[in-house]
């Protein structure tokens, strides 16, 4: 990846391993990428691909009795993330970099009003009286767009609605004014109004305060609505890398083909069946000695099946892990419909 004074998160040839009694499952075996200040960018794949597991080796979240980073490096503002103390990994997490769950109702403690809670996170990261927290927790949640925010201090999570909680996470995590916000599919137990209100609050909060935001989903409309660049991930592995205009309209991978003609179009018949992918995700216990893919792919070869792709950059900021798509021999798509949106 190329090197940028505006580069905020880097992450080179990370591996995440589970070790458990059944074997060692590869999790996240093989993920690179950069993040700048300022910008989004969103991590897609079907679920078990390592998305959110990608996403809390950055953050350290991981459980220590079964899961270790085995390789790699994690480097926010040139600071090894891999080597901070868990005093300095606290200061971390609170102050440089905050995390947005995809469930707001499990994300607050239910026996605790929301003031508790919120005035409890921000004395835990900053030196300040209960009352100065108690009025920067209502400032947040005017940030955030909560009518009320004094009456709504008072509040437990279960007396607001989910969308309102997710409002409130939000809130907590802006209140140390982080330089990178990691949002774990933010707007999944949402409906579909609300969850168009939390991005536009995301991308408004972006505006004011200059963060960056990885975003993690399965939704790639909102990833052409919000990204600025888009990694796809499966099986534990980066197998595309760019920025979005490219991505949707010069994608490379068969899988992430697959993904672009698997979104509903809006000139879809009702009737019209939805396009899948064939095949299901392999074992990550078994992966790591050819191309993930290629039992669900139809441009195999026997390469395919002998060694495992290298993340290439085919084109400037362009990276696909591809036996096919090696910038010289270029795989074509059949029947590319051009756009992917």
């Amino acid at each position: 990846m190329s090197e940028n004074n505006d580069v905020i998160l880097k992450v080179e040839g990370l591996k995440t391993y589970f070790y458990q009694a059944s074997g060692v499952t590869k999790a996240v075996d093989g993920v690179s990428f950069t993040l700048k200040q300022g910008e989004t960018m969103g991590i897609v794949g079907e679920s078990g691909s390592g998305k959110s597991v990608t996403s809390s080796s950055v953050m350290r979240l991981m459980p220590s009795k079964t899961a270790k980073i085995v390789e790699g490096d994690i480097t926010f503002e040139g600071i090894d993330l891999l080597k901070l103390s868990k005093k300095d990994l606290l200061k971390f997490r609170g102050n440089e970099c905050c995390m947005i769950f995809q469930n707001p109702m499990t994300s607050l403690d239910p026996v605790f009003k929301i003031g508790h809670q919120m005035v409890e996170m921000i004395r835990e990261h900053h030196k300040v009286s209960k009352k100065e927290a108690w009025n920067q927790a209502v400032e947040a949640l005017k940030m955030v767009g909560i009518p009320e925010a004094e009456k709504r201090m008072e509040a437990y999570p279960h007396e607001l609605s989910g969308g309102m909680c997710q409002r409130v996470i939000i809130a907590m995590a802006v209140c140390g004014n982080p330089k990178l916000i990691i949002a774990d599919e933010p707007t999944t137990a949402l409906d579909v109004t609300v969850q168009a209100q939390v991005l536009e609050l995301l991308k408004d909060l972006q505006k004011k305060m200059n963060t960056a935001i990885l975003l993690i989903t399965h939704n790639l409309g909102v990833v052409w609505e919000m990204c600025d660049t888009v990694m796809v991930m499966y099986a534990g592995n980066t197998v595309e890398y760019a920025d979005t205009k490219t991505l949707y309209q010069e994608p490379l991978h068969p899988y992430t083909w697959g993904l672009l003609d698997s979104m509903p179009k809006l000139s879809s018949s009702s009737k019209e069946a939805l396009v899948t992918i064939p095949g299901t995700p392999p074992d990550l216990r078994l992966t790591g000695y050819c191309c993930n893919f290629y039992n669900r792919c139809p441009y195999v070869t026997d390469a395919c099946r002998e060694s495992v792709p290298p993340l290439v950059e085919v084109k400037p900021g362009h990276f696909v892990a591809c036996h096919r798509q090696n910038g010289v021999n270029q795989l074509k798509r059949r029947g590319a419909t051009g756009d992917g949106k």
